[in-house]
C-alpha cells in the first residue's frame, strides 16, 4: 500500500529536509502522522503509507512521542519509528483531570482556526485562551465565527472578537454553505496545515465537510436547552482539502471538542494578547507589583481613570496566575523526571 502524493504536496519543508542526515537519506523514509490511535499511528509519505508502532526509541521526554501532524523518520526496511524531526509547532496541554501528564494536539501546524458559534457557546474568555496558546507556539490565528443565524446581531460579535487584539483575523461563516466558507481555503494552500479548535457542537466537523467537499466526517446536533454538543470528533486526523483526484490543497486537522484549556507556560502568549495590560503594568512603580493595591500600581489608576476595561484586565489576572501556578508544575515534573531512578 502506498501514498501517491509527493512529500511537498504532505507539507514538506527545507526546514525538515535540513534535519535529515545523508546516511538516514538512505536508510530511512520520511513519513508524516496522518492519525493518532492507542499505540500505533498512521503514516504517509512517498508511496508509503501504513500503520506503525508510535514507540519512540529512548524518549527523553513528555513531548517525545508522535502526534498528528508531526514528521517522522522510518526504517525502510522494518518500518520502524527511527527519530521524531524537530517541529515548526507544537500545540499541547496539561491533560484534563491529570495536571502530571501533557497531551499533545498537533503538531507542524501553520494557522490555527479558533472556531466558536454564535449562540450560548460565544466565550470571550475561552477565545483568550486559545489567542493564548496560538501566539505562544508562534502560529497564526484565525477566529471563525459560525451559526450567524443563531444570533440577532452576529456583526457586534465580530466586532467584539476583532478588538481583543490588534490584526486579528475574523472570518463570519456558514458552514454548511460551500461559498461561505470558500474564503477560508486561502490559509490553507498546498503542503500548509490548519488546525481546528473549539469546544464540542460549534460546527468544525461540519466546516471540514464543507471544504472537503464531502460528508465523511460525522456530526451531531446541539443539545436545545444548555448549545452544548457531543464530542463528535474522538481522534485526531488530518483531512486533505481538494478533489480526490491529487488535484488539492493542505490538510486540515479536526481535534476532539476541549471545552477545558488549562494554561501552562505561556507567559509571551499572554503578554501578547494582553499587551494593552502588560504595557500599562510596566508602569508600575514596584517590579512585582499583584495589582491588588499596592501604591503607585498603574493597573489601579488606569482602572480609575478608564482607560482598561476591568473584565478584561481581571481574564488577564486570571490567566497569568494559571500560567504561573501550572508552568511551576511542569517545572517540577521534569525535576522529577530528570532524577536517575533507584535500581535497587
Amino acid at each position: 500500500m502506498g501514498s501517491n502524493l509527493t512529500l511537498a504536496q504532505l507539507g514538506w519543508k527545507p526546514f525538515f529536509d535540513r534535519q535529515v542526515s545523508d546516511v538516514e537519506r538512505h536508510d530511512c523514509q520520511p513519513v508524516r502522522v496522518m492519525s493518532v490511535h492507542r499505540g500505533r499511528v498512521s503514516v504517509s509519505g512517498e508511496d508509503f503509507e501504513d500503520s506503525i508502532s508510535s514507540s519512540v526509541p529512548h524518549p527523553a521526554g513528555a513531548e517525545d512521542r508522535p502526534t498528528v501532524g508531526d514528521w517522522l523518520l522510518v526504517d525502510r526496511d522494518t518500518r520502524t519509528l527511527v527519530r521524531i524531526l524537530e517541529r515548526t509547532s507544537l500545540f499541547k496541554r496539561p491533560a484534563p483531570g491529570d495536571d502530571r501528564r501533557l497531551q499533545l494536539i498537533a503538531a507542524n501546524v501553520d494557522t490555527l482556526f479558533i472556531v466558536t458559534s454564535c449562540d450560548q457557546d460565544f466565550n470571550v474568555a475561552r477565545i483568550e485562551r486559545y489567542l493564548v496558546l496560538t501566539r505562544e507556539v508562534g502560529v497564526q490565528p484565525v477566529v471563525i465565527l459560525t451559526k450567524a443565524d443563531l444570533s440577532s446581531s452576529p456583526d457586534s460579535l465580530v466586532e467584539t472578537v476583532g478588538a481583543l487584539q490588534s490584526g486579528l483575523r475574523v472570518e463570519l461563516v456558514n458552514g454548511r454553505d460551500p461559498l461561505s466558507v470558500a474564503g477560508l481555503k486561502r490559509y490553507c494552500g498546498p503542503g500548509d496545515t490548519v488546525a481546528l479548535v473549539g469546544s464540542s457542537g460549534v460546527g468544525k466537523s461540519t466546516l471540514v465537510n464543507t471544504l472537503k467537499g464531502s460528508d465523511s466526517i460525522a456530526t451531531q446536533p446541539v443539545r436545545e436547552d444548555d448549545g452544548k454538543g457531543r464530542h463528535t470528533t474522538t481522534v485526531r486526523e488530518m483531512h486533505r482539502l481538494g478533489d480526490g483526484n491529487g488535484d488539492g490543497g493542505g490538510w486540515l486537522v479536526d481535534t476532539p471538542g476541549m471545552r477545558e484549556l488549562q494554561m501552562s507556560e505561556v507567559a509571551s502568549g499572554v503578554a501578547d494578547v494582553f499587551e494593552d495590560v502588560t504595557s500599562v503594568s510596566l508602569a508600575c512603580r514596584f517590579a512585582n507589583c499583584t495589582h491588588a493595591g499596592e501604591p503607585g500600581c498603574a493597573i489601579r489608576s488606569a482602572l480609575d481613570e478608564g482607560q482598561l476595561d476591568p473584565a478584561r484586565v481581571e481574564r488577564w489576572r486570571k490567566l497569568a496566575q494559571e500560567d504561573q501556578a501550572n508552568s511551576a508544575d511542569a517545572a517540577a515534573r521534569r525535576s522529577r523526571s530528570s532524577k536517575p531512578k533507584d535500581r535497587r
